[in-house]
């Protein structure tokens, strides 16, 4: 079961969960004043209202999985190589093994039963699922059919898109992410190798112009049909980086209403063309500036992992070696709708008690900072396993997710990946360092618990220490206050 009752006991123990709810006048899709704040339309929210990927506030909440039956791909990008997998690897493109149409259906619905918080199935590969549309369509077919509740969503580079969206359409397909990394041909040029389209493979500004060409026409194509579309772009470093912004208006004119831009990944043991040619991806500070350059225009999706083509659980977390093949071929699924309907009525009382809260406590502090002429904005960094609180022990961290507060706002702008501290023996020192490296620019780390010696590894580091069980942004504000009074 989702472990909604300790939240709530939680909230009610603080006198938390007996707060009423406020409302808000914000409403509208696009740019409110000179704010960089983007507002989504409410009927938009409800369609995303339970999906992770699309959702930043749903995802401390519900679980998605990926099934990999789409090896085939149409582009060649110098950023992948589908040959690569390990199992401890989260990165698009990577799986440990691939299904059947059949076996992913069997494969949901065991996952489903046994994480009845998981609501979304999707097919990213670990090549393009429109390059492989038989398959692809196949599995969505057994599983509409089998697991009507579960959202349906496909990633695609876009190059066959029109071809199929009457398809798309027709299976009730309501999420679609595009990756568009440029809209300039000569920038396309150095980041695809080919573009293989109707039976002939074109290099070079040819190839990325035909892609470029019907990645657009496939926006429009999405915004015609009523189905919502991400648009993922890969920040690199020296091509495209400053081209972003570009990026971003074009899409959000043609129709998409979100923009994931993610940061490169080129280590060279992956064997990417980039890895092995020593391109680099972008530093946090790097990504951070670009996505608050474009957040004015869309509304921008920080919350990314950046997943495999297999992925299973809530992001930031991969249980996909938990469904192997050989595990879940075995069981007999036991689809209980009941159940799940009951799980996800109780994440919602949470995330009704969780909002209420949240609002009270930004309306407090606010009103404390009315004074304040110029807010202090600083990072803080949170360990959490989700449910929109601090409460993870810091050496169980395999993430810290990051957070701007400004005295009166907390907002979400990233996470950073980091190794385990509590592994113990050799290698301790060094993970450490990584961590600490890793958050350096975040004035705190907010935690459930942490040993005396990462502590004062931390402390000496400049980055102070809060051990709390709470809201993050109660925590976080809390902090902010005690922070700018020492200063």
């Amino acid at each position: 079961m989702y472990p909604t009752l300790p939240y709530i006991m939680t909230l009610q123990s603080t006198g938390l969960a007996e707060v009423k709810t406020t409302t808000s006048n914000k409403s509208g899709c696009g740019c409110t004043g000179n704010s960089a704040s983007v507002e989504m339309e409410e009927s938009i929210k409800e369609r995303i209202a339970k999906h992770p990927c699309y959702s930043e506030e749903a995802h401390h909440h519900y679980a998605r999985m990926h099934v990999a039956v789409a090896p085939a791909c149409n582009i060649q990008c110098n950023y992948c190589n589908r040959k690569y997998d390990c199992a401890n690897e989260s990165r698009p493109g990577v799986v440990s093994e691939l299904l059947t149409p059949e076996e992913a259906a069997h494969k949901v619905l065991v996952v489903a039963s046994k994480i009845p918080q998981m609501t979304v199935l999707g097919i990213a590969g670990p090549g393009d699922p429109l390059a492989n549309p038989e398959k692809t369509f196949r599995t969505f077919e057994l599983i509409a059919d089998k697991a009507p509740d579960i959202k349906l969503c496909l990633s695609t580079n876009g190059l066959m898109l029109t071809e199929y969206i009457d398809r798309i359409k027709q299976l009730n397909i309501d999420h679609v992410t595009i990756t568009l990394n440029t809209v300039d041909p000569e920038i396309g040029a150095q980041i695809y190798s080919w573009v293989h389209y109707k039976r002939k493979r074109y290099k070079g500004v040819e190839g990325a112009k035909i892609l470029l060409e019907k990645q657009l026409e496939g926006l429009q194509a999405l915004k015609e049909a009523d189905i919502l579309c991400k648009v993922n772009s890969v920040m690199i470093p020296g091509i495209n980086d400053q081209h972003l912004v570009e990026v971003n208006k074009m899409i959000r004119q043609n129709g998409a209403f979100l923009h994931n831009i993610m940061p490169l990944i080129s280590a060279p043991e992956h064997g990417t063309h980039f890895g092995l040619t020593g391109q680099r991806g972008p530093t946090s500070t790097e990504l951070k500036t670009v996505q608050d350059n474009c957040s004015g225009n869309m509304k921008m999706m920080r919350h990314c992992r950046q997943c495999r083509a297999d992925a299973v659980g809530l992001l930031g977390e991969d249980r996909s070696q938990e469904f192997t093949k050989d595990k879940f071929m075995e069981e007999a699924p036991e689809y209980d709708l009941v159940n799940r309907q009951q799980v996800q009525e109780g994440i919602e009382k949470f995330r009704a008690e969780l909002k209420a809260a949240k609002e009270q406590i930004t309306l407090d502090k606010a009103s404390n900072a009315g004074a304040v002429k110029e807010k202090t904005k600083v990072l803080v960094a949170v360990a959490t396993k989700g449910g929109g609180l601090v409460n993870q022990h810091f050496g169980h961290a395999k993430e810290f997710q990051v957070y701007e507060v400004d005295g009166s706002e907390v907002k979400y702008v990233g996470h950073r990946k980091v190794d385990h501290f509590c592994q113990g023996g050799y290698g301790e020192k060094a993970t450490m360092d990584n961590i600490i490296e890793a958050i350096s620019d975040c004035k705190a780390v907010l935690v459930s618990k942490i040993g005396e010696s990462p502590k004062e590894k931390l402390h000496n580091a400049g980055i102070q220490v809060v051990e709390s069980y709470d809201v993050i942004e109660k925590v976080a504000l809390e902090f902010h206050q005690e922070f700018t009074q020492e200063s």
